[in-house]
């Protein structure tokens, strides 16, 4: 689990890039007062596997970063004078009776996932990777929480299903979705880490980044 924040000091002056697509991610950064610009990696997450929900997470998100870094010109981030730009990318598997569930490819396996959730929990597995483009220091961790859930009606399954937004999200979980928010019994963890982004373990992947090698 993540330890408490360390806010960045207050004489930092930095940028920022969100390397993600996701509404959630940039609603969670929003919320925590920053300004940033967008990108996406555009990466093929399906030819990149590991065992551990852990690894995988890490290793996709710095594969997220070394994309958007390949496709930008560093130079410009490291002239001196210039304020460091940090980047910031991370995924999430969810992990239910030990396997990895990633974002439902079909009906079918969307189903199936909400299905196996009702009654039951699931773990989320969340990597955060800051990466400063200036010094190009590289920093990351990875935050776990749990989610327990009351009987989901069939019904609502399926009408999460049909809305289709099932499918951008890992293993189908949309914990802030109004149809799903009334069967969350308890989450262990961070709320925000389930939906893509722990914010106090960014605050502090972001202060660490800034510090001098």
């Amino acid at each position: 689990m993540a330890t408490e924040a360390t806010p960045a000091p207050p004489s930092s002056s930095f940028q920022l890039i969100l390397g993600s697509s996701s509404v959630a991610r940039r609603k969670i950064l929003a919320e925590m007062g920053y300004k940033f610009d967008v990108m996406t990696a555009n990466i093929d997450e399906k030819s990149i596997r590991r065992e551990k929900p852990e690894e995988l997470v890490l290793v996709l998100a710095e594969a997220k970063a070394d994309a958007i870094m390949s496709r930008i010109d560093i130079s410009d981030y490291r002239k001196d004078g210039v304020d460091p730009t940090l980047l910031i990318t991370s995924d999430i598997v969810v992990v239910h009776k030990g396997i990895i569930k990633e974002k439902p490819t079909s009906k079918e396996e969307a189903s199936q996932f909400l299905k196996g959730y009702s009654g039951g929990h699931v773990s989320t597995v969340g990597s955060v990777v800051v990466t400063n483009l200036k010094s190009v220091k590289r920093c990351s961790a990875v935050d776990i929480a749990e989610v327990y859930f009351h009987e989901i009606p069939d019904e609502v399954i399926q009408n999460l299903i049909d809305e289709g937004v099932v499918f951008n999200v890992a293993g189908g979980l949309l914990l802030e979705h109004p149809l799903v928010l009334p069967f969350v019994e308890a989450v262990v963890g961070s709320t925000d880490s389930v939906m893509g982004l722990h914010k106090a373990l960014t605050e502090k992947l972001i202060h660490d980044a800034l510090v001098s090698p």
